[in-house]
């Protein structure tokens, strides 16, 4: 996500909470909201996917191992 779209995500906010939006405005703030929490969601799970975890005995594991064997 630019920072671009951050920017008018938080110009919309501001502008609703000040005058309102529009319909068209409330549909691009929607669009955007959605697009954000895509990219988090993208970013937290690319984050977990590396995380590796010591086990009791010292062996190690990788989480999206994991995440395999209990699919």
């Amino acid at each position: 996500m630019k920072k671009t779209d951050l920017d008018r995500i938080n110009e919309l906010y501001r502008k609703s909470k000040s005058e309102g939006l529009t319909r068209e405005e409330l549909a691009e703030q929607k669009a955007l909201r959605e697009a954000y929490i895509r990219a988090v969601h993208n970013n937290l799970r690319g984050t977990l996917e590396n995380i590796s975890i010591k086990n009791p005995d010292g062996t190690i594991t990788e989480l999206k191992d994991m995440k395999k064997k209990n699919q």
